[in-house]
């Protein structure tokens, strides 16, 4: 896996992936940006976000769940001293279907978070604490 991060001024820098997507990232303006993307910090919670959003909604599929929508919400506390590592984050998913069964819910989220979703694994690894919940929600 290659990226590259290019420096476009200010605060501001392109990340593209070896794939080919691009996405700018920039500061807040007391730091020289001008907030026109989001902080590299938080790329890498949506990253995790996406991650293991994705491995749940594979399990899901492959469990056949008739599932509407999928809606992964994070949140992170950093460490008050430089570096400002991520020291916990929580990702809580509510998941939106028709008859869908708590048990196969709560088996996806768990083989995300112990099987099959590198970011947050490799995160849990570097010490950050790690949890996880969701709930269920049946479609109109």
């Amino acid at each position: 896996m290659k990226a590259t991060v290019d420096w476009t001024g200010n605060a501001s820098f392109k990340a593209t992936s070896g794939s080919g997507h691009s996405v700018q990232m920039d500061g807040p303006p007391d730091h020289g940006g001008e907030n026109l993307g989001p902080r590299p910090m938080e790329m890498l919670l949506m990253g995790v976000g996406g991650c293991s959003a994705f491995d749940v909604m594979s399990i899901l599929k492959k469990s056949r769940q008739d599932v509407t929508a999928c809606h992964t919400e994070l949140e992170a506390e950093r460490a008050d001293a430089v570096p400002a590592v991520f020291t916990k984050i929580h990702l809580h998913f509510v998941v939106t279907g028709h008859n869908l069964k708590e048990k196969q819910v709560e088996r996806a989220v768990s083989l995300s978070a112990e099987k099959y979703c590198s970011a947050s694994i490799m995160l849990g690894k570097a010490g950050v604490e790690i949890t996880h919940s969701h709930e269920i929600r049946a479609a109109e």
